[in-house]
């Protein structure tokens, strides 16, 4: 099978989120697993460009990767990227898009449905309450106009999980299948890390007990429940210290910073920027609980990396898997909420057997549900089903 997969960003753009990093998992374990992938992507990466070679192949774990450099940023299109397209879609037996109102989702759509090619776009999240149900004007001409040709053409839409899938439906636009299946999850260093490493280089004391937030500094993180949920933490637990890690979203840190600032919290919150590697495995095994107080989540890379690494985690029903965890009991959801939060987090903290016992099943979760391998071998399986029905 030569599968194409078509997205406005991939690795190392790691300032777009979580799917970036699972984008290329799910590729990397397709070519072990003996599909022949190509990736055509820009050398976006937020307000910055990659440093990549451009309009040539590139090896990346067996990935054949083509960067395509950016001609206009507001609808991230390349138009060397267009070209491609044009020339090489028909080379392909199945497109996979994991885009949404971008061009990587209209050209791809509209070339594989040219060249009668089956194609798959991902949405990831895009189409969920919280984001498309407060749409603005501007989205919602741009559906009508361009997105649903793509979704009504798509020979199946891809949710990682059954919320993100609910929410689609609702929206009445175009289904013809469904597909879901979560994000693939593997460590990135399988290797022990040095204990105390993350503590020491930001000054942190062994008996300081550390709320780590993960993610983008964006809105929808729910930085106006986390901040305030905070100041009521250290009512009780004096000796917490809040990490926030992640990179800054259209200048959202300032704000963040205002919010610090209103509650004198200065001297217990510490911006880490972008963290990954050996620094992330060791912030995540040397916290004390992870948390994730989103508006919406298609599905949160984050949340599951915390539980893999042996972290209790407390989210809330925003987060698209929260039904999941909340069901197998590995996590704590709640609704998005100051003193709920603020209670759920100094739980964890006081009752350390609770903690360890949460943290225990969360692995288990993880390595049972969302391992690479077989969330590769599930999209196999749905590749061929696709391929099957489109040509016969």
């Amino acid at each position: 099978m030569k599968l194409l997969h078509i997205t406005p960003s991939y690795i190392p753009a790691y300032s777009h989120g979580g799917p970036v990093a699972s984008v290329h998992t799910l590729n990397k374990w397709l070519v072990r697993l003996g599909i022949d992938v190509t990736v055509y992507t820009t050398n976006v990466d937020g307000d910055k460009k990659l440093n990549v070679p451009l309009d040539k192949e590139i090896d990346i774990d067996g990935v054949r990767v083509f960067y395509f450099p950016l001609t206009f940023r507001a609808w991230e299109y390349s138009r060397a990227m267009h070209r491609a397209l044009k020339k090489n879609i028909q080379n392909f037996d199945l497109i996979h898009i994991t885009s949404v109102f971008l061009s990587a989702s209209a050209l791809g759509a509209y070339y594989a449905k040219k060249n009668k090619k089956p194609f798959i776009i991902s949405p990831r999240g895009n189409f969920m309450k919280q984001t498309y149900g407060s749409k603005s004007l501007k989205k919602m001409v741009y559906t009508h106009l361009i997105e649903r040709f793509a979704l009504k053409n798509a020979s199946a839409i891809h949710f990682t999980s059954e919320t993100e899938k609910r929410d689609y439906i609702e929206t009445k636009l175009p289904l013809k299948k469904a597909l879901v299946v979560p994000n693939p999850f593997e460590s990135e260093n399988p290797n022990p890390v040095e204990n105390s490493s993350f503590r020491n280089k930001w000054g942190i004391k062994e008996d300081m007990e550390i709320v780590l937030f993960m993610g983008r500094l964006n809105w929808v993180k729910g930085f106006d429940t986390l901040i305030p949920a905070f100041a009521e933490i250290l009512k009780k637990r004096p000796n917490a210290i809040l990490i926030i890690a992640g990179p800054d979203e259209a200048g959202y840190k300032k704000n963040i910073q205002l919010l610090i600032t209103s509650y004198q919290l200065q001297d217990k919150v510490v911006f880490t920027g972008l963290i990954s590697g050996k620094e992330k495995e060791a912030a995540l095994r040397e916290s004390d609980v992870f948390v994730l107080p989103s508006f919406s989540e298609s599905f949160s890379m984050a949340t599951i990396e915390a539980m893999n690494a042996g972290l209790p985690v407390v989210i809330t029903s925003g987060v698209a898997i929260s039904e999941e965890i909340k069901n197998a009991n590995v996590g704590i959801v709640i609704e998005k909420d100051i003193k709920l939060l603020a209670d759920a987090v100094v739980d964890l903290l006081e009752n350390k057997d609770k903690a360890e016992n949460m943290s225990q099943r969360g692995r288990e979760f993880v390595h049972d549900n969302f391992s690479a391998e077989s969330v590769a071998r599930r999209f196999i399986e749905a590749y061929n089903e696709i391929i099957h029905s489109y040509y016969t």
